[in-house]
């Protein structure tokens, strides 16, 4: 489900922004979809060549599949907050793009089966593990480098395609299980061996590609 966590924080910015440069510089506004889900863009061209961007992403993808040998139920949730600076080449669509995030993007995952399981290399009975759950973070700042390209369709409307990379650092990874053996302490050992498993696994994700597509509108 489309979230954003300050779409209002994010607007007001808008407006500031276009209030204080409308008179000589360029202001835009734009929607854009990518892998970092569903956005809202606002940028500001200060000087010639260069610009700031500000916006925000948000989606929830759900999915199933197995990690570190455990079938889930998966969310993927997507949210975060940014900002850019832009330098753009003279005569050319292209740019360089810098900036940071604020970075919500999480990954929830959830087998509630109740089946027999193998946690950390021993087999334990579904009823004794109940509902296994996991949540995995990453850092709540995330540098953000890529290259962009900025196109004109007709008058005021235009095109943008980013393609970068979002460094969301190290994971950390959450397992937790609701069932009678959460009390045992070498169940909780072998819960802490598959966590590990899991974190590195998660580590992959440890640098998002973005990739994204936008439509703007400049005044």
């Amino acid at each position: 489900m489309l979230a954003f966590r300050s779409t209002a924080g994010v607007i007001a910015l808008a407006i500031l922004a276009m209030g204080d440069a409308k008179a000589d510089t360029d202001f835009g506004i734009g929607l854009k979809a990518g892998t970092l889900g569903l956005g809202i863009e606002a940028s500001w061209q200060p000087l010639p060549y260069i610009d700031i961007r500000i916006g925000a992403n948000a989606y929830d993808y759900e999915d199933s599949g197995s990690q570190a040998g455990i079938p889930y139920d998966a969310t993927l949730s997507l949210d975060n907050l940014y900002a850019t600076g832009n330098f753009h080449f003279p005569v050319s669509p292209l740019r360089i793009t810098a900036g940071v995030y604020s970075n919500g993007n999480e990954i929830r995952m959830l087998n509630d089966e109740r089946l027999d399981l193998t946690i950390g290399g021993i087999t334990y009975p579904g009823a004794g593990i109940g509902t296994l759950s996991s949540v995995t973070t990453f850092d709540s700042t995330s540098p953000y480098l890529g290259l962009g390209f900025d196109f004109t369709l007709a008058g005021k409307v235009g095109l943008n395609l980013d393609l970068g990379v979002l460094w969301q650092g190290e994971p950390g990874v959450t397992l937790d299980a609701s069932g009678a053996l959460n009390q045992d302490p070498a169940f909780q050992a072998a819960l802490e061996t598959e966590r590990l498993e899991l974190e590195d696994e998660m580590s992959d994700f440890k640098a998002w590609p973005v990739v994204s597509l936008g439509v703007v509108y400049k005044f």
